[in-house]
């Protein structure tokens, strides 16, 4: 939305032996903290009393695919209220099996007898019970595919970002699901990370902070182009969708109160690329009708890091970060043991875990409403999705200027 508010086109062309497991890693760890060690006992204390049928939509590369590590985290156990049942993975069990990819993906479906690999929805048996379907596949299979896994009985969903390519698709698949009495989870991870929270509690004591958010990935330019089909909602609906939650759930932002949008032209880079237009870097400043300001910067190409910034009179008075030392250290030797890994798979691993653990058991515990930390699809676009609309008004350059 925002950048087709800057003129550019083309912008929207993508058990119990295991817990004791996990605990003994993590209570053993030098690198991990308490609070960790704390989540871990409340998470198998819960495992106890339940679990919960999970089916993942959309898998994709092994080592790549962000499908793939959600159902790495089941797998491995470190998500002790889910049991991970069913991967759906069209492409790689259809058209693109014989790609090297495809033979990759092969292998990974081989070492994991125990879980049913679907070609399609279609596939798979009718639930009878509780049942989560996550949705990690391309944004624009999302409506379509929340209406298949509705049809096969599947009791709730986990739909990752940003849910739709539109405001107005997405509004549609919540009165879908609210129609069939299907609960549907938004998971944006940045609403449960430390760095977040830490700088929100010092601008909180500090008259006149403005907070600058900023996002880093760790895409080679050679990448990009890759990057700009498989994400081809774009860079505000998906890289930045993050921060755009942030704004939304903490800073009073919404379609009615924004009061202005300011591009940051000398930051960001729009480039075209093959059949797709897109932000390689991003800025921007909002600013509301209470007065309250803060910023967003995102960088395809920047690193493995997300900053928080806070200022007072254009002087830095405080500054967080993921990661930091002790999450550095953690990854470390993870990473390079698993060098193909996408590096911000076991930079946000810990966030990954929590989100999807708060709604699985959740889900086993029969409890209503939503879990801590998960907004429901009609809370997310009735709030955030309109703001992409309002977004849209705004004016700042136009393709042209880069």
């Amino acid at each position: 939305a925002l950048c087709r508010a800057l003129n550019t086109s083309n912008f929207l062309h993508h058990t119990s032996n295991r817990i004791d497991s996990m605990l003994s890693r993590l209570a053993t760890s030098t690198l991990r903290s308490h609070a960790a060690v704390s989540r871990a006992a409340t998470m198998s204390v819960r495992a106890m009393s339940g679990t919960c049928d999970v089916v993942l939509v959309g898998c994709g590369v092994p080592a790549r695919g962000m499908g793939w590590y959600h159902a790495k985290q089941m797998i491995d156990g470190d998500v002790p209220s889910a049991k991970l049942t069913d991967i759906v993975e069209p492409w790689f069990l259809g058209a693109g099996a014989d790609s090297d990819a495809g033979q990759e993906f092969a292998k990974f479906k081989d070492e994991n007898e125990g879980i049913n690999f679907l070609s399609s929805v279609d596939d798979m048996a009718q639930t009878s019970g509780k049942k989560l379907a996550l949705i990690s596949g391309r944004t624009a299979d999302n409506p379509s595919l929340l209406k298949e896994v509705i049809a096969k009985g599947c009791t709730h969903i986990f739909l990752e970002k940003p849910g739709a390519p539109s405001v107005g698709e997405l509004e549609e698949m919540a009165a879908y699901a609210e129609d069939k009495g299907v609960a549907v989870y938004m998971g944006y991870n940045k609403n449960v990370t430390k760095y977040v929270t830490l700088a929100r509690e010092f601008e909180a004591k500090t008259p006149g902070a403005v907070t600058t958010f900023i996002h880093n990935n760790a895409y080679g330019t050679d990448e990009l182009g890759e990057c700009f089909e498989r994400n081809s909602e774009g860079m505000l609906k998906n890289m930045a969708v993050h921060e755009l939650a942030l704004l939304v759930t903490y800073y009073g932002v919404t379609a009615d109160t924004i009061e202005s949008v300011v591009a940051d032209k000398e930051y960001s880079n729009c480039l075209t690329i093959g059949d797709y237009t897109d932000f390689a870097k991003i800025g921007f400043t909002i600013t509301t009708t209470a007065g309250k300001t803060v910023t967003v910067k995102a960088d395809r190409c920047g690193g493995s890091n997300s900053l928080a910034i806070v200022e007072v009179d254009g002087v830095e008075k405080f500054r967080s970060m993921t990661p930091d030392a002790e999450l550095e250290a953690w990854v470390a030797p993870r990473q390079a043991a698993n060098p193909d890994w996408m590096p911000y798979f076991l930079l946000q691993h810990d966030d990954y875990v929590t989100l999807k653990e708060r709604a699985c058991a959740h889900i086993a515990s029969g409890a209503p409403g939503a879990p801590e930390g998960l907004a429901t699809i009609g809370e997310w676009w009735s709030r955030a999705g309109v703001v992409g609309v309002r977004i849209e008004c705004a004016r700042g350059w136009s393709h042209g200027d880069q």
